[in-house]
């Protein structure tokens, strides 16, 4: 918090906790193990050290956010020809500019203002409460009063409000996918640990952010607000810097060059008005006419419409833009880096293979926590009622078991787990056979057990089958195969003599090696448990029931996002907190990771320098068991290859990559709000496919963004050339400055802001990405505009001049080129809409926005030219109706020259017979 002072004691050497002995750590917290801290120094704890909360985000006013529309170098520009205009008593020019540069920055606030509400209906609102000792007594308080030296009480479903050390704990289980980016819930244990473990092996600690799955436990507060591990890794997150966007880059280049440019043509300007001795005014009139001519003034305006469009579209298909830039970056993009846990995965543990006593392999359909499904060995549906060793064992895995799923909700569909996930996985398998598991609990109820201890891996529970005792155990496949002396199978129990146990463990191995988290069953009937012989009073007695295959499914939507990132060049790379060998089984199954790709630990990053790093980052497809700092590295050391790197992310050990990246995407469902405040991009869905569909709209909003700098740039630069050529040539101006600027804002803005709600032309994803280092005219804009630009020149300043020649008054000679100007950018606009296809064949239907825009343009137009105040304001007089029909047949090689061209480009892209 701001201006918060943090007790050193509560956070010296933050990272040792774990490594400390608890009489240690219960003093230095000044608490007390059973009793806690009294309510006296709880206050003034909570007084000195402050909240237990993160300092809110930062939020930018609408002042602010509008006066950064401001920020470009062509707004500069107009910005001091308004100023100069005005200086020379030129009024009506110089506010016509101010309305220019004020229009744009509303709409960029605008449109910046809409995605921040979009962002605060996602937020999710945080558990506020927490149960702790103090003075000996329990109580419930705001999370927030909680202070360095309170006890905590938690059990299964608590949030774990402050980073803690454990003082108790029995079966304990919390999930730290959201910290440390694990996909299953990790055990915890008391014992001090070695100082140098690692974060996600620290198992004698719980973390802000996470939550308890399993057991219950007694945890004393060792950090809190700013002080946890996540203030940290939202601090880091603060402080990366956020790179600017490939647009914003072309922009300022761009930016920098009409300065220059301007700069010389307006000292040209003055230069040929002093030799023809003309007055300075008027000579500075003309030149600050030839800047503003230069200037595209509807190019910021068209661009953020573009990027507000883009942003439109992509909210329809579940993508919240909390940035406009984010929407053309994400065209350019070149990298995923994409989490696993949640994003590429369900985060729904699932059974998906079983290998029977027998060796017998069943394979389980259906995924995550919907329990439909079915049963088949090799191409054979099985009837699990017809399989007594299957049901033996789908019924053993439910009554040693604690998880429950609750549903369907209201509504038909949707169940929620309660309970450790690898036990809720068991539970849904059991289901699909069509056990029911509340009732056989029932039937056969539970009279002790032995919970599940890290230690030995396994768990243990004994039930009244019809008045005699059933043991059933599970765990660990190398922990409890050992305590098995038979096997049971649909002939009764056999021997588990050496080979067939090592048939098993084979199976076992078959079954990890597939990234499977697996669990075995065994029973024995008979006997009772003894908590004090524990599970060693079962040597040799178990009878196993078979061995389950569980892991996190990806999502059934993602493999052909990936493939679809492939097509449109683009590379995706896992980075998960996961384990190697399930993050690579994961990525092999969804096209992520290709034949000679490697896959590379935390440990192993940490051991190369940047440029073995450099070297081998192209053959890596999955960095695994990373934490945030590595991250940043993997982001930069793309960057630094000059890719334009997209990083997903729900975590809050994702946030500081989320900013480093190009273009951060948080989940919105799953994402924690460290997350989505460090992203630009929420995706609502948490649906991987969904930044497929970002990045295709962005390509659009791009792709219609250069359309409306082709016929900007045709149309400025003819301006330039027909005011130029005319004022070197002894004539007098073609065009007044104020009907320059209404073209530029009115006429020309009413298409191009239409032009760029064009659609997607269908091949958007079939393209190489954006080069970040594509200027903003590139080299396909240039051609065109070398077949555009002169015919657009000629055909105005030919009318001009012949019409000059004729003695034709000035008034009506500038009223009829400054129409002609308008009606050939009226056919560019349409020779814009595709760089290849025919504006005769496209169909005006399919962008009603332009077609609407075109009859809106023409009918200002008229009001410009007949209605007498405007006409007066913009120095217009009428005209016949003969001579606008002529003059609308004389613009028409505009459009019939490039019709030529983009018919010769489809015979050479046409494939030779």
């Amino acid at each position: 918090m701001p201006g918060q002072s943090i007790n050193p004691k509560a956070v010296a050497e933050p990272n040792s906790w774990h490594a400390r002995s608890l009489d240690t750590v219960v003093r230095e917290l000044e608490s007390h193990l059973e009793s806690g801290l009294s309510a006296a120094l709880a206050e003034e704890k909570l007084s000195r050290i402050g909240p237990n909360e993160l300092p809110s985000a930062k939020r930018r006013s609408w002042l602010v956010v509008l006066l950064g529309q401001f920020k470009s170098p062509l707004i500069y520009l107009l910005i001091a020809a308004a100023i100069v205009a005005f200086a020379l008593d030129h009024r009506t020019d110089a506010l016509v500019i101010f309305a220019v540069v004020l229009l744009n920055a509303l709409i960029g606030a605008l449109q910046e203002g809409r995605a921040e509400r979009s962002l605060e209906a996602l937020r999710v609102l945080a558990r506020d409460h927490a149960r702790v000792v103090r003075a000996g007594h329990e109580t419930m308080i705001e999370a927030r009063e909680i202070v360095p030296g309170d006890v905590l009480m938690l059990e299964a479903g608590s949030a774990v409000p402050a980073d803690a050390r454990l003082l108790q704990g029995a079966a304990l289980q919390v999930a730290e996918a959201a910290l440390t980016g694990e996909s299953v819930p990790v055990s915890k244990e008391v014992s001090e640990l070695p100082a140098e473990t690692v974060l996600a092996d620290r198992k004698n600690m719980i973390y802000a952010g996470t939550h308890v799955t399993a057991g219950r436990a007694r945890a004393l507060v060792v950090a809190t607000g700013t002080g946890t591990e996540i203030g940290r890794i939202a601090a880091l997150a603060e402080g990366a810097e956020q790179p600017k966007t490939p647009l914003e880059q072309r922009i300022a280049r761009f930016g920098r060059a009409i300065i220059v440019l301007a700069v010389v043509v307006f000292a040209l300007v003055i230069g040929v008005g002093v030799l023809r001795a003309m007055p300075l005014g008027e000579i500075v009139m003309i030149g600050i006419s030839q800047v503003v001519g230069m200037i595209p003034e509807g190019l910021p305006v068209a661009m953020t419409i573009a990027l507000a469009v883009g942003v439109q579209r992509m909210a329809r298909r579940r993508a919240i833009v909390r940035r406009l830039s984010a929407v053309e970056t994400l065209g350019s993009t070149t990298i995923i880096c994409t989490d696993k846990t949640g994003t590429l995965t369900r985060n729904e543990m699932t059974v998906t293979e079983i290998l029977l006593p027998d060796l017998r392999r069943v394979q389980v359909t259906g995924i995550g926590y919907e329990p439909q499904g079915s049963f088949h060995e090799a191409d054979r549906a099985l009837d699990v009622r017809a399989e007594p060793g299957l049901e033996a064992l789908l019924e053993a895995a439910v009554l040693c078991n604690d998880a429950e799923l609750e549903g369907p909700v209201a509504g038909g569909s949707g169940y929620r787990p309660l309970g450790d996930p690898t036990e809720v996985a068991l539970v849904v398998a059991s289901m699909k056979a069509g056990i029911v598991p509340s009732e056989r609990r029932k039937d056969v109820p539970r009279r002790a057990e032995l919970p599940f201890d890290s230690g030995t891996k396994l768990m243990a529970t004994e039930h009244d089958v019809g008045g005699a005792s059933r043991v059933i155990v599970k765990g660990a496949p190398e922990v409890l195969l050992g305590l098995c002396g038979s096997r049971r199978t649909a002939e009764g129990d056999v021997p588990l003599d050496e080979r067939a146990l090592s048939a098993v463990r084979e199976g076992a191995d078959a079954l990890a090696a597939q990234a499977l988290r697996v669990l075995a069953v065994a029973v024995v009937d008979g006997v009772h448990i003894d908590p004090a012989a524990g599970f060693a009073a079962f040597q040799g007695r178990l009878a196993l029931l078979g061995l389950m295959g569980q892991m996190d499914p990806p999502r059934p939507e993602v493999k052909a996002a990936v493939l679809r990132c492939h097509e449109a060049g683009i590379r995706a790379v896992m980075v998960t907190g996961d384990h190697k060998v399930t993050g690579r089984a994961v990525a092999e199954v969804l096209g992520i990771a290709q034949p000679g790709d490697e896959a590379v630990e935390g440990r192993e990053l940490e051991g190369m320098s940047d440029e073995e790093l450099a070297q081998r980052i192209d053959r890596v497809s999955v960095f695994a068991r990373v934490h945030p700092a590595q991250k940043l590295r993997i982001v930069d050391a793309y960057q630094k290859r000059g890719d334009v790197v997209a990083m997903t992310g729900d975590g809050v050990n994702d946030a500081p990559a989320l900013v480093k990246a190009d273009v951060g995407v948080a989940m919105g469902i799953t994402g924690t709000d460290v997350a989505k405040e460090s992203a630009k991009i929420i995706i609502a869905d948490d649906n991987f496919s969904t930044i497929v569909a970002a990045v295709e709209e962005g390509r659009v909003a791009y792709r219609n963004i250069k359309k409306a700098v082709l016929l900007l740039f045709s149309t400025s630069a003819a301006e330039v050339i027909v005011l130029l050529t005319a004022l070197m040539a002894g004539f007098p101006a073609p065009f007044a400055a104020v009907q320059i600027l209404w073209n530029n804002l009115v006429s020309e803005g009413l298409i191009t802001i239409n032009l760029i709600m064009e659609p997607a032309e269908g091949d958007e994803m079939s393209r190489p990405p954006n080069s970040p280092s594509e200027p903003l005219l590139t080299r396909i804009i240039l051609t065109r505009m070398a077949f555009m630009v002169p015919v657009i020149s000629a055909t105005t300043l030919g009318w001009f001049i012949l019409r000059t020649k004729a003695g034709v008054p000035a008034a009506e000679v500038q009223t009829e080129t400054f129409t002609l100007l308008v009606i050939c950018e009226w056919y560019n606009v349409l020779n814009c809409r595709s760089e290849t296809k025919s504006a005769l064949t496209s169909g005006l239907l399919t962008n009603r926005w332009l077609l609407g825009g075109l009859v809106l343009g023409n009918l200002l137009h008229v009001a410009v030219v007949y209605f007498a105040p405007l006409g007066r304001l913009f120095r217009t007089v009428p005209l016949d109706l003969s001579v606008v029909l002529i003059l609308a047949v004389v613009g028409s090689p505009v459009l019939w020259v490039e019709e030529l061209r983009k018919w010769v480009a489809r015979r050479r892209a046409r494939p030779s017979a």
